[in-house]
């Protein structure tokens, strides 16, 4: 019983430890070491995009580590990085998607599968009514999971060039809002990644997206009522 005991106390620190080493707050901790050198800083950010989807972190914290080594100057790389690592939860979706159109994967039957197909057609639908590019804009604006966004971009098949001119459009509010924060050091440390999310941009990215999709919105309306 005592080594039973032992052997999960011990498996509850490693797994303690393993989520502490693996956690956005880790990386931010580590930052004055990484941006000491600006070429360890731009292999860590390589690292960063290619890792980053597989551990679920929040694609602004990727603006926060360039805008702390690089300064306010780091906008456009913060915003070429967060588009970069949106892409291969995009393509995984997208082999995903069999070449007549349908899921190439199974999820049985029953109703996850059901679901899985609904949300499938529902992107479709929304893509062939408002256009890729500006479905995918709208989507990074709205306060919605990036990877969700990414992941239903590939299975709704919206094109690689619209999604990533769209994504570009979208992230721009939260790569600038990234790397202001990460520019400022104490802000981050104290407060931590949430203090990227203004409550204020959040609201006015929110109505931008909308507004995106207003328009195609009405015009559907308008001709399905003709």
């Amino acid at each position: 019983m005592k080594r039973r005991v032992l052997a999960g106390g011990l498996a509850v620190a490693a797994v303690a430890v393993a989520a502490l080493l693996t956690s956005p707050a880790a990386v931010l901790e580590r930052l004055a070491w990484v941006a000491a050198d600006p070429v360890r800083l731009l292999a860590v950010l390589v690292v960063l995009v290619a890792v980053r989807p597989f551990l679920a972190w929040p694609v602004t914290l990727v603006a926060v580590v360039a805008g702390y080594g690089f300064g306010l100057a780091a906008i456009p790389l913060s915003l070429a990085l967060m588009v970069a690592t949106s892409v291969p939860p995009y393509l995984i979706a997208r082999r995903g998607r069999g070449e007549d159109g349908g899921v190439a994967f199974s999820l049985g039957e029953g109703r996850a599968s059901e679901l899985v197909g609904r949300v499938v057609g529902a992107g479709e639908r929304a893509v062939s009514v408002a256009g890729g590019t500006r479905s995918i804009a709208a989507s990074r604006l709205l306060p919605l999971p990036s990877d969700a966004v990414s992941v239903a971009a590939g299975l709704a098949g919206v094109r690689s060039v619209p999604f990533v001119v769209g994504s570009a459009v979208g992230e721009l509010p939260w790569a600038v809002a990234g790397t202001v924060a990460g520019a400022s050091a104490g802000r981050i440390a104290a407060e931590g990644l949430g203090s990227v999310f203004d409550p204020r941009l959040v609201a006015a990215a929110g109505v931008a997206g909308l507004l995106l999709l207003v328009g195609p919105a009405y015009r559907y309306y308008r001709s399905s009522a003709a």
